[in-house]
């Protein structure tokens, strides 16, 4: 089993470098012209959390909070995100989409679903979708778990 995970991982890695780089060849939206894939992340991560603090969003990205403070500064400035103080501790200040940043958002999803499903079009049968959904679901609730455990 051990030499088969260190397989799925070495997949999973090349995929997710050969996938990126393809996808961002092949995706065509106005939407992937005018914003970064970093900004694109940042829109995502925020819809998935609801709210993040600048540090939280550095360590999701794996990048310095410089970086984000610069990323969600132009986010800002085109009203797709809002900054407000935390409620549980007005120190901080956390981020959230605003209803432009959640229809962005929509349209870049929208924009990576076609491209995908454009790209795997006729190449993946409905049996192998229907298992890699089942793995990745598995995937999605270990890690899950593990995150609600620290």
């Amino acid at each position: 089993m051990k030499e088969t995970l260190l397989e799925a991982i070495e997949l999973f890695e090349e995929v997710i470098i050969y996938g990126t780089e393809h996808f961002l060849k092949s995706v065509q939206s106005p939407i992937w012209k005018e914003y970064s894939p970093e900004q694109i992340q940042t829109l995502k991560l925020l819809s998935a959390y609801d709210s993040l603090s600048n540090g939280k969003l550095a360590v999701l990205q794996g990048v310095h909070k410089s970086a984000i403070t610069a990323r969600l500064k132009k986010l800002e400035e085109k009203g797709l995100i809002l900054s407000e103080r935390a409620q549980h501790d007005q120190r901080t200040k956390v981020v959230r989409l605003t209803e432009a940043g959640q229809d962005i958002l929509a349209a870049s999803n929208t924009a990576i679903n076609e491209t995908i499903a454009n790209l795997f079009d006729d190449k993946i049968s409905e049996e192998e979708l229907t298992q890699f959904v089942g793995t990745f679901r598995k995937l999605k609730d270990i890690l899950q778990m593990r995150e609600l455990d620290q």
